[in-house]
Order: structure tokens, then C-alpha cells, then sequence
């Protein structure tokens, strides 16, 4: 699998800082030249799918398809790096470079392991695909959400998915992501009457009006969680009021927070209950649901052969797990299809000197080429 590490020294080469793709698609679509192309770019945003069919029939929306995704985009280097971030340089068994863990070293992995799919006699048509996004860790609209938009339009959508992102925590193969929890934005204004402060039975403070309510939105858990979940806990990131003098006090109290939630808490329970906590003042609120929760089937076909391929490469058993931020694969889920997340650590990810260690990088692509094959013989 030395032929990955080419691959992913290549990819860090093109300096695809979201939403720029420049060039690299090209070089995709060479190194697979057996499989069909299509694009679906919108606006700045460009991405690929390419698939290709094994077996003998026709294709149509109840093919058998599964699906390597992933994103080309990274976020910017920044400042410090002991080498430059888009010349890939190994040192002590690991490649240094923008992208290493997040995410191209998941997309070199499936893209070799695409390489080297068996050609074999099978009873029905199949189809192997890739999904790729310059759009990930930007808006994410106009990437992985709009292409299987497209996809369902011309009845492509796949059945089973693996999002190559970095999963693993301590060791490579000891965690899958079979879920992760929405994201809720709010901005909560306290409305108050601006005055002096020696005059305070004129004014209305939008922070007493607050006070001791504070504790119950602060750090407040929305629920208990579950075996899947960790609770939805309000978590403010913001509290900002008044023009920064000592003796006016403000009209206003501006508050901002996000809940990650999960699958027992929604944007309407959140909205009851801080109507029920700030019910008697006058307050105003904005919800915003960027993301919602989502979790695959632990006894599913794709859950349980992953298990068993990472089992048989690493000798690890993963841990099943739904937590860390968002990602492109709930954009499949939206759309019914059963994934996971699986790729290297992600202990240096959006860092400074991103690195990822080599022989991560081999074992990835043997996992994803044998359960890509496991699909085929199935």
C-alpha cells in the first residue's frame, strides 16, 4: 500500500484551502480512469462523484451501490509550520502536510483501495462509488448535500456510505462514528431601559432581569442522553451588553450559545424551556438548527463489517461512538443512507505541523479495499 502514501503526498500538493479545488480533481479522475465521471459543481463549490459498475445488468435506483466520501478541501495553515504545509515532507515514519489527518488521507486511502478492487464474476450489478466536496469546512451547502440532491434526481444514490474522516482517538482502529448530534445556534436578547446608575428606579438592568436565571440557562443539560448519546447541554459562548462605561446601564443584554443535540432534545424543546425560565421579562429569541442528530443501525450490514474488517487488520474491537462536531455524513443520513465514519487519528487535525502517521495511512486503505470487497461478494 505504498502506493496510498504517493497518492496523499500528491493530494497535499494541490493547496485546496475551502472552497478551491485547483486542479486536483483531474488528477482523481486519471488515477481512476475506469470509472465514470460526473460533476456537479455549483457556484464556487466543486465536486466530483465517480463510480463504476461491477457485474452484468443494468443500473437503476435499487443497485446495490456503496460509497467512499469524502472532502479535498482544507482549512488554511496558518503561521509556524517547521515545513512548508503543501510540500509533503516524511520524517520518522510521518507525512507532514495541510490535510494529512482532515482529510486527505482518508480520500488517498479509498482512492487506492479503488484501484485494487477485484475483478470478479458476481450474480448481480454493483456499484462502487466516490463523493467528493471542495465545501466541507466551509458552509457545506453547496457540496455533499447538493450532490446527492443531483444523485436522487437521476436514481444514484448509494445504500451504504463510509465518510473517510479521522475517528480514531488514542491507537488507529479503536473508534467508528455511527452518529453525531445537530447543532443548534440561539441569540437571546434581554430587553431592558437604559439609564443612570444613580437614577436605578428609572432603569430597567437587563442583567438584574437576568440574575440568578442565568444558572439555569448556563451549562443547563436539556436531557439526561442516552446509551448513544451524550446530553444536549446549553453551552453560552457569548454575553455582551452595555457601551463600557461605569455609570450607564444597558438597554440590552445580548446572549449566544449552541446545543449539541441529540435525538431526545429538539430546537422546539429548547424554545419551551427557556420560555419557561424567561417567561415574565421581555426577551426576544433566534433559533437556528444547523445540523440535526442522526445514528445508523449498531447491528447494521455496514456497522458489523467494519467492525470485523478493522477487527482483522488492527486485533482492536472499535467502540461505537457519536460524538465531536458535525460532519458531511449527515447529509446521507438525510437522505436514507446507512453511514458510518472511519478514518485515522485525529489528534493533529487543523493544527500546526498536521501529520499523519504512515503506516495509519496503509492499514486505512486495507480496510476500506476489503470491505469494498466484502460489498462486492455479499
Amino acid at each position: 500500500m505504498n502506493q496510498a502514501i504517493d497518492i496523499l503526498k500528491k493530494l497535499i500538493s494541490y493547496p485546496t484551502i475551502t472552497p478551491k479545488e485547483c486542479g486536483i480533481y483531474e488528477y482523481i479522475a486519471e488515477i481512476l480512469g475506469d470509472f465514470e465521471v460526473l460533476r456537479f459543481d455549483k457556484g464556487e463549490v466543486k465536486n466530483l462523484f465517480l463510480y463504476k459498475k461491477f457485474g452484468q445488468g443494468e443500473i437503476d435506483k435499487n443497485t446495490p451501490h456503496f460509497c467512499f466520501a469524502g472532502h479535498i478541501d482544507v482549512v488554511p495553515p496558518g503561521d509556524g509550520w517547521k515545513y512548508d504545509p503543501f510540500l509533503p515532507f516524511i520524517e520518522n515514519n510521518f507525512l507532514y502536510g495541510r490535510g494529512t489527518q482532515d482529510m486527505k488521507g482518508g480520500v488517498a486511502s479509498f482512492l487506492r483501495a479503488s484501484q485494487l478492487l477485484e475483478i470478479q464474476k458476481i450474480s448481480e450489478v454493483k456499484i462502487i462509488s466516490i463523493l467528493l466536496t471542495s465545501d466541507e469546512e466551509g458552509v457545506g451547502i453547496d457540496g455533499t448535500r447538493y450532490v446527492l440532491d443531483e444523485l436522487k434526481k437521476i436514481d444514484l444514490l448509494p445504500q451504504f456510505a463510509i465518510v473517510a474522516e479521522p475517528t480514531c482517538d488514542k491507537i488507529f482502529g479503536d473508534t467508528v462514528k455511527i452518529g453525531r448530534r445537530g447543532s443548534i445556534n440561539g441569540i437571546l436578547k434581554i430587553k431592558g431601559l437604559q439609564g443612570h446608575v444613580a437614577y436605578p428606579e428609572k432603569c430597567i438592568n437587563p442583567v438584574e432581569l437576568l440574575g440568578a436565571r442565568l444558572g439555569d440557562l448556563a451549562g443547563y443539560f436539556l436531557d439526561q442522553g442516552d446509551e448513544d448519546f451524550l446530553p444536549s447541554k446549553i453551552v453560552i459562548t457569548d454575553i455582551r451588553g452595555g457601551m463600557e462605561v461605569v455609570n450607564v446601564t444597558p438597554n440590552e443584554l445580548k446572549i449566544m450559545f449552541n446545543v449539541r443535540n441529540n435525538t431526545l432534545s429538539t430546537k422546539e424543546t429548547l424554545r419551551d424551556y427557556i420560555h419557561r425560565v424567561l417567561k415574565d421579562i421581555d426577551y426576544e429569541l433566534e433559533l437556528t438548527q444547523s445540523s440535526f442528530p442522526f445514528k445508523s443501525s449498531n447491528t447494521s450490514w455496514l456497522v458489523n463489517n467494519l467492525l470485523q474488517v478493522i477487527k482483522e487488520q488492527t486485533g482492536l474491537q472499535a467502540k461505537l461512538s457519536t460524538s465531536g462536531g458535525t460532519s458531511d455524513a449527515r447529509y446521507f443520513a438525510q437522505y436514507g443512507v446507512e453511514v458510518v465514519e472511519f478514518g485515522v487519528k485525529n489528534d493533529r487535525i487543523h493544527s500546526l505541523n498536521e501529520c499523519v502517521c504512515i503506516d495509519e495511512i496503509k492499514k486505512l486503505s486495507q480496510v476500506f479495499l476489503q470491505i469494498a470487497n466484502n460489498f462486492l461478494r455479499s
